[in-house]
């Protein structure tokens, strides 16, 4: 096992780092330095950005559009834009949905729906979670009745992140009732714009509404947006969630997130109280263990060898490391972590008060992170898989 970058792969790391700087907006990079509020306009900026490159599907292969990169080169790629500052690509489309079509889906589908993920210009929503099936996603109640060339949706979807912005969305509905709950899934395509989509958000915590719930009253969804088979969408499913959990990890924020952590503690007086640092310490050995294993992962597709199904392990450590870093940060601020309105930040109203600069987001990014360890599967639930695949 080599974990070291080769020459190649240096130069490639060199190649992104000078395109990420001359090509990332400074005002969206600054925002994301301070963990500031990012809205739709400055997701989808970059998101277009990085599609006219050819790049918003950067783990796609060359025969859908893709760059065709290396699992390393793709992490390169992952380090370099977290390390300038850039915003998270929004995954539902170009890491969630993209892959699912690729695989399963007919040509045509992936000849009409692939150029708008590519691109940005179409934003995507998942519609996985109900009120009843959040860990448990064969417990899905959404019904799709199938009639002549349509089917008929009803029901409702929970927690779909970012819905409020969703253009399409991709969801598991219940096609049959026979045999085990897991084989009467399918995994069909919704136009939100369709008569009968309502979206409710939910407000958290930190004052987002940046979950909803999302509504199918007598929805008229074409079959032709049936992706795969009928009855089949759960082993589409789990091919989807392997995905998402290893993007949930995302070593590369961490580590970013764990030197602006260093950067307030040492603003707020703080860094130098041993107790605290150890805690700093601790967390930083993890990331770098966590960063390991995802290297380990690479080393081992490079030499073309099966690396070990780990999804729900980099999902479990990657959460709790993003909720570490969050509470660490709010300990750093002390009292200036105190929740703020954040209308009133943005227009500049706390931006005189000292720590203010650097404090006033930390209670946002704690509330928020206490989902971490939840979605995506929770880590209690990832743990008995772990359990069952790695020790048998």
């Amino acid at each position: 096992m080599d974990l070291n970058f080769t020459a190649e792969e240096l130069a490639f790391r060199e190649h992104i780092r000078a395109w990420v700087a001359d090509n990332l907006p400074r005002d969206i990079s600054d925002k994301v330095m301070a963990a500031q509020h990012l809205g739709r306009d400055d997701m989808q900026r970059w998101a277009k950005i990085l599609g006219k490159q050819g790049w918003l599907g950067w783990g796609w292969p060359k025969q859908f559009g893709g760059p065709g990169w290396t699992a390393v080169q793709k992490h390169l790629f992952e380090e370099e834009c977290a390390r300038a500052g850039a915003p998270r690509v929004v995954p539902f489309g170009p890491i969630m949905v993209a892959p699912v079509i690729m695989a399963f889906g007919s040509p045509e589908q992936q000849k009409r729906f692939l150029p708008g993920i590519a691109s940005g210009e179409v934003w995507w929503s998942q519609g996985y979670s109900e009120p009843g099936a959040g860990s448990d996603l064969a417990s899905v109640k959404t019904r799709a009745e199938r009639r002549g060339d349509k089917y008929i949706v009803n029901g409702q979807k929970t927690w779909t992140t970012l819905g409020q912005y969703g253009e399409w969305i991709f969801c598991l509905v219940r096609t049959s009732t026979e045999g085990k709950p897991q084989t009467g899934i399918s995994f069909l395509l919704v136009d939100m714009k369709s008569k009968g989509v309502s979206v409710r958000p939910i407000v958290l915590l930190d004052g987002e509404p940046e979950v909803n719930e999302v509504f199918f009253d007598n929805v008229e969804v074409p079959a032709e947006n049936l992706v795969g088979e009928e009855n089949k969408g759960w082993t589409y499913a789990k091919h989807l969630l392997a995905h998402e959990r290893t993007n949930i990890a995302d070593v590369n924020r961490a580590k970013r997130e764990l030197e602006r952590l260093k950067r307030i503690a040492r603003a707020e007086g703080v860094y130098d109280d041993v107790r605290f640092r150890d805690q700093v310490a601790l967390l930083e050995v993890d990331i770098v263990a966590l960063e390991m294993l995802v290297l380990r992962v690479l080393s081992a597709e490079k030499s073309g060898k099966q690396s070990l199904d780990i999804a729900g392990l980099l999902k479990i450590k990657g959460s709790e490391i993003q909720q570490r870093y969050t509470e660490l940060t709010m300990l750093a601020c002390g009292p200036y972590a105190l929740p703020f309105v954040r209308e009133a930040m943005e227009a500049g109203w706390q931006g005189d008060h000292v720590g203010a600069a650097h404090c006033a987001t930390a209670a946002t990014g704690y509330l928020n992170y206490r989902k971490t360890t939840i979605y995506g599967g929770s880590n209690e639930v990832q743990r008995n898989i772990v359990a069952q695949t790695v020790l048998g």
